[in-house]
């Protein structure tokens, strides 16, 4: 059975990044090539929820290094058309070099055999009233004693400047929202671990927090619902348009988007 059309942090990043990008992934489904930046992200993201499979004193960091390569090789198995992200042999050993190096990197910041995760790649899923159907996957779930929780999510990338990282800062406030209403506590401890330079960014939610972030998802939702009843998605350029699989059907660059009508945005995103 299909799942409901949902929010999640990711789709709220697309629509704020470029809503006609948004349309061409969610509601058109456009296919897009597979990307050797995501694609080392789901394999490290995959050795370290494997390595809480282990018994504590098994994870260590020679563990987890070795498991790349047959990651890696399942990855392929399940899609064979990712063989296309390397050019050649020396391309394939530099990738899983820098597979490597993130997950080294993983143990100079935590010490996974002091660990017990009461949840990994957690799904999560939330009505919210008179609002969206709110949906994600965290990481990493860990319940204190006490039944203090604390959230945290791997970044294979580097830890955003003080003036930025907005984005992460929302998903992990997105998921404490969903938590604390599923669960009816709020997470004590909001990390990011980001795997490229060894940074953490942390939080601390605050009942505030929690409402500005619920303020910030209705306000963006109904800025998404007012496009899909017109089923006027515009483009927004930025840099980023230099790495967008989509620019063949921008106009921006001198495409034209499928025909969209707005009975089928409204379906298709789960707006009334």
């Amino acid at each position: 059975m299909a799942r409901r059309p949902a929010l999640s942090p990711s789709r709220a990043s697309d629509f704020r990044q470029c809503p006609l990008m948004f349309r061409l992934r969610t509601i058109d489904r456009i296919p897009e090539p597979p990307s050797a930046a995501a694609t080392l992200g789901t394999l490290v993201h995959s050795v370290l929820e494997d390595l809480f499979d282990l018994k504590a004193p098994e994870r260590t960091e020679e563990a987890a290094v070795a498991a790349i390569a047959p990651g890696w090789e399942r990855m392929l198995a399940k899609n064979p058309d990712l063989a296309s992200l390397h050019e050649d042999d020396a391309a394939l050993a530099s990738w899983l070099e820098d597979a490597r190096t993130r997950v080294r990197t993983y143990f100079t910041m935590e010490n996974p055999t002091r660990l017990e995760p009461s949840g990994r790649e957690e799904f999560v899923e939330l009505q919210l009233p008179d609002g969206p159907l709110l949906r994600g996957i965290i990481d990493r779930v860990e319940t204190a004693p006490d039944g203090s929780i604390r959230l945290s999510d791997y970044k294979t990338g580097k830890t955003p400047h003080a003036r930025f990282g907005n984005k992460e800062r929302f998903q992990m406030k997105f998921y404490a929202l969903l938590v604390e209403r599923l669960k009816g506590t709020r997470p004590t401890l909001l990390q990011l671990l980001f795997l490229k330079d060894g940074g953490t960014l942390m939080l601390r939610p605050t009942a505030e927090d929690i409402a500005n972030v619920e303020a910030e998802i209705r306000d963006l939702w109904n800025e998404i619902a007012a496009c899909a009843r017109t089923a006027e998605f515009r483009a927004t350029p930025s840099k980023l348009c230099d790495w967008c699989s989509f620019q063949s059907l921008c106009p921006q660059f001198g495409g034209t988007p499928p025909a969209l009508a707005p009975d089928r945005a409204m379906e298709a995103l789960g707006v009334s």
